[in-house]
């Protein structure tokens, strides 16, 4: 049962006894009163998770009674209830920081819709600032959001990898975040006030990497016109993170091989060594065992880097994830063009969770940017983060076999996101599980060929 308090405003008593039983037989906690004095009490005495506020109060004007809220809870989302006649007005109120409003008279599963929308967004909002808090206090891993069991245990392997100065190797898709891990290894090391050098590898041509990472003596060839520190040396007492170390040479490897052994570089040109005192953290999206297999990495060197692993899953792993993660990215977004707080819709919470994100965390934080520019609404919409997919063509079905195409897709994805539950599917899709039973038999889907999709670690 929801424990979470709503405080209803209401100058009309019947309204405030019917509201009341209502949202107590919804399972909520519930407060009344019937102006603004009496509100502020309850607020000042209560621990209020949610606002229900007439916009036509007798004696004040609903609006400004909205305002004095936000003013001293700015956090508490507020639901205006207006009659039809005023929607002008409700709309004027949201402008002002009202969550929604809903018109009297109004369905029970509308108002149970408003509020649950409300009170999650509300939570989302109170675990982001809650895991930054405690991130950045005691771990230093701002800005890693997540609240999935796989990226809980991942954080707390890197604690305590933290602490020791082992080589590292973290494997990933690419977008997963391999580099935010690795800086938060350093940051949380003994090393975390010296430099942390970061660099791909694969991004830098063959010919060149030695180079960019050992540095050249001046003369050392023709255009060396001067001495360059390479970024070893400038990683000197700190750590540098090795992106992609699957895409370099084995002539390569063979050199970086020397510089784990003797903890010493020799910059091109030179004929002296330099000794250095670096920890490496490296990174691969691919499995660098299977690599060695196939005789395209070192082995030895494999095993000098290969002394911690860490595992980092996909965003279609941790789907669970990705309402915590928009809601962060759309409040920096949002900061940063000094536009008003966006939400998301349903519609578009639960297109996201149906979507499998190839790039991940990256290609998240890319379309949620997107959809931070475009939106000019309160919520946004499937169509402000997936753009592409509303374009029309010309192939048109019959209406039966479009709605059976669309129930059958739907009820696929809708079974995949949840590897199988109907009592989460049918949560998701805000439908009694009678419904959903009636879909899976209707199309002869079977439940138990979506439980292979659960993450594991």
């Amino acid at each position: 049962m929801s424990k979470e308090k709503i405080l209803i405003i209401d100058d009309d008593a019947s309204i405030l006894e019917v509201l009341q039983m209502r949202l107590k037989a919804l399972g909520y906690s519930v407060s009344i009163a019937k102006d603004g004095d009496e509100a502020k009490t309850v607020l000042f005495q209560n621990k209020i998770n949610l606002v229900l506020v007439d916009l036509r109060l007798s004696e004040e004007n609903g609006i400004e009674l909205m305002r004095d809220i936000i003013k001293n809870y700015p956090k508490l989302p507020i639901i205006i209830i207006t009659a039809h006649g005023s929607i002008e007005s409700a709309v004027e109120a949201m402008r002002r920081g009202a969550y929604s409003y809903i018109a009297k008279p109004f369905r029970n599963d509308d108002l149970a819709m408003q509020i649950k929308n409300a009170l999650e967004k509300q939570r989302l909002t109170q675990e982001i600032e809650y895991l930054r808090n405690q991130l950045d206090e005691r771990n230093n891993f701002n800005p890693i959001i997540g609240k999935n069991k796989q990226m809980l245990e991942i954080l707390e392997l890197v604690s305590r990898v933290s602490k020791t100065d082992c080589n590292v190797i973290i494997y990933g898709e690419s977008g997963t975040g391999k580099e935010l891990i690795a800086r938060a290894i350093h940051q949380n090391s003994n090393r975390a006030n010296g430099p942390f050098i970061a660099t791909n590898c694969g991004a830098i041509p063959e010919g060149l990497l030695e180079n960019e990472l050992f540095g050249h003596i001046r003369g050392a060839y023709t255009d060396a016109h001067e001495s360059k520190e390479g970024l070893f040396a400038q990683a000197d007492k700190g750590s540098i993170f090795l992106d992609e170390i699957s895409n370099t040479s084995m002539i390569f490897q063979i050199k970086l091989l020397r510089v784990l052994q003797e903890r010493e570089i020799k910059p091109v040109g030179s004929t002296k060594n330099r000794k250095i005192n670096v920890r490496i953290i490296a990174a691969s999206n691919t499995d660098l065992q299977k690599a060695v297999s196939e005789g395209t990495f070192r082995d030895d060197l494999f095993y000098r880097i290969h002394v911690m692993p860490v595992y980092l899953p996909p965003l279609r792993q941790r789907k669970d994830d990705i309402p915590l993660l928009a809601t962060y990215f759309i409040t920096e977004f949002c900061k940063a063009l000094k536009k008003d707080p966006l939400g998301f819709s349903p519609a578009a919470l639960q297109r996201m969770l149906l979507y499998d994100w190839p790039g991940n965390i990256r290609e998240l934080r890319n379309k949620i940017e997107h959809a931070a520019i475009v939106a000019n609404k309160n919520n946004i919409e499937p169509e402000d983060i997936f753009p592409e997919r509303n374009t029309t063509t010309n192939v048109f079905h019959s209406y039966k076999d479009a709605k059976e195409r669309f129930e059958r897709e739907y009820i696929e994805n809708l079974l995949k996101a949840n590897n199988g539950n109907i009592t989460n599917a049918s949560k998701m899709a805000s439908r009694y599980r009678a419904d959903i039973y009636k879909l899976i038999k209707k199309y002869n889907i079977n439940p138990e060929d979506y439980k292979a999709h659960v993450s594991k670690l």
